[in-house]
């Protein structure tokens, strides 16, 4: 029986991942849990899976988990260290990583510091750390299997492929909910239909993302460091039906590629199970029902956003953290109406084109910059909203 730790355990990664061990009983014990704020379904995810530790953000939620729980051995702890204590358990055979933005890097370095199999789903470790991140996994020997449905498939198209074989990676992305709006009419695009994703069910600030295309962009940063790539060999194609969900091109013309539904049950599973492949519930992907399946070039001027990753990918240092860090804070005001779906991207943009450069050689670098950047945006939307 392997024992699971799921952090970011309310969130719409983190419940699936709960759903796909309730499939797989027979092989996963849930033993930690860490959630933020959302206290009624933590409640019940405690009541269903009673882990032996689990976090939440806040001491008063904590509290009444312990009073709720009184008398039984579990674990209790809250604050930004609790992802981290149950990271840490002993008793973890798996780490989810799930916690969404760069409130996750912490917890998912100390997941990887263990030692342990880690699935990553939290793409900002990556993005801003990814080059720590793997010298701890190299020093620790954990092994990092990518949640992402993108990553997921291209870690098994490589799965038994010599990287100097490999010509270029290709990342498909739906298009989010305004592919086929015209640019003119962005500007009267709502919060509400900006949520209104076509083929995924995500949380708010990655679905704002998907929108913006921003979200393709921290995966192509991401597939850099989780695959060893260079910003020549990363591309994207927008692929509305979101069935093929990575392409491999390799160096003698021949492309491969990862297919399946649009539900992310099915790279969870694999993330857990690997290098097994368990039997799935859900129903088989049938092709002659989808009947075409189109793949478009991603518009940068559309979208500038995917334009602005790709820059901070060829830059590097401290470019990807303060893009990071930038979008965090954007998207926030956003979805407190504060400011226009339309201005997001220039926003982020103005932002990062002011950073000034530089080295990053430690974590403590990376949040130095990251509050450096977002007080910076804070300040920018307070004078001019």
């Amino acid at each position: 029986m392997e024992k699971i730790s799921v952090l970011g355990s309310t969130g719409s990664i983190g419940r699936n991942v709960l759903q796909v061990v309730e499939k797989l009983s027979h092989r996963f014990e849930i033993v930690g849990l860490a959630a933020g704020e959302n206290w009624e379904l933590f409640q019940k995810q405690v009541e269903k899976f009673k882990p032996q530790i689990v976090s939440l953000l806040r001491k008063e939620d904590a509290q009444r988990i312990q009073h709720w729980w009184k008398g039984s051995p579990m674990r209790v702890s809250f604050g930004p260290e609790g992802p981290e204590e149950v990271a840490r358990f002993e008793e973890n055979d798996v780490v989810v990583s799930a916690i969404t933005g760069i409130n996750g890097l912490r917890s998912t370095l100390a997941a990887v510091e263990t030692g342990k199999k880690v699935a990553l789903a939290n793409k900002e470790s990556m993005v801003v750390g990814g080059a720590l991140i793997q010298q701890a996994a190299r020093d620790s020997g954990a092994h990092i299997i990518p949640v992402d449905s993108e990553h997921s498939g291209i870690f098994q198209c490589l799965a038994h492929e010599k990287r100097e074989y490999v010509k270029k990676v290709i990342l498909t992305a739906s298009g989010g909910p305004f592919f086929h709006t015209p640019f003119q009419k962005l500007k009267e695009k709502t919060l509400e239909e900006t949520l209104q994703h076509p083929r995924w069910s995500m949380g708010e600030k990655v679905t704002i993302d998907s929108a913006t295309m921003m979200n393709k962009g921290l995966e192509l940063l991401e597939a850099a460091w989780l695959f060893g790539l260079q910003p020549e060999q990363l591309d994207v194609l927008i692929h509305p039906q979101s069935v093929v969900h990575s392409l491999v091109e390799m160096r003698d013309g021949s492309i491969l590629a990862q297919l399946s539904s649009p539900d992310m049950k099915i790279p969870i599973q694999y993330a857990l199970t690997y290098p097994d492949r368990e039997k799935m519930w859900l129903p088989s992907l049938r092709l002659s029902q989808i009947k075409s399946l189109e793949f478009y070039d991603a518009d940068v001027q559309k979208f500038p956003l995917l334009g602005l990753a790709q820059h901070a990918l060829k830059e590097g240092g401290s470019v990807p953290v303060a893009l990071n860090a930038a979008n965090e804070i954007i998207v926030d005001f956003f979805r407190k109406r504060r400011i226009k779906f339309i201005q997001i991207s220039p926003l982020v943009k103005e932002i990062v084109e002011k950073h000034p450069k530089r080295k990053v050689e430690s974590f403590k670098d990376i949040f130095k910059i990251d509050r450096e950047v977002r007080e910076e945006a804070r300040n920018l939307i307070e004078k001019r909203f």
